[in-house]
């Protein structure tokens, strides 16, 4: 073999390995989700949600550098709600979560109800805008 071949083989393998690492690369992506728990399961679901996040961050699923926000309210008929904020740390890891992932989720979706026209849980890709401390 050449040293020309030899060159020509070790650099289609460099590009090969570079275009594999851009193909591959992550894609965070950012949600809000809105849960409505049935009447009574509104401290299970804040529980539960709290569980997701600690369960999702041991595995790895979530960026370390983005904020997480819980927040909790009530619509126009007094009825709690929660809004959960994170950024998974792709956005292929809800497609190929984890069975304990999975685990949380089908509890999850035992404890919330349709409420005023709205799905029980609505997830939504948000993009965030700004980012502040209070300090």
């Amino acid at each position: 073999m050449s040293t020309r071949h030899v060159v020509r083989a070790v650099s289609i393998a460099a590009v090969a390995a570079a275009l594999s690492q851009v193909v591959g690369a992550e894609q965070p992506e950012t949600v809000m989700i809105t849960l409505r728990p049935k009447p009574g399961a509104e401290r299970a679901l804040a529980q539960t949600i709290a569980r997701h996040y600690e369960t999702a961050q041991k595995l790895n699923l979530l960026r370390e550098d983005t904020p997480h926000l819980t927040l909790q309210a009530s619509d126009d008929q007094d009825k709690t709600y929660f809004v959960d904020i994170f950024t998974w740390r792709d956005a292929a890891v809800p497609d190929n979560a984890p069975r304990e992932i999975q685990a949380i989720w089908k509890e999850m979706n035992g404890l919330v109800e349709m409420r005023g026209g709205r799905p029980a849980l609505d997830i939504v890709p948000v993009k965030p805008v700004a980012i502040t401390s209070g300090k």
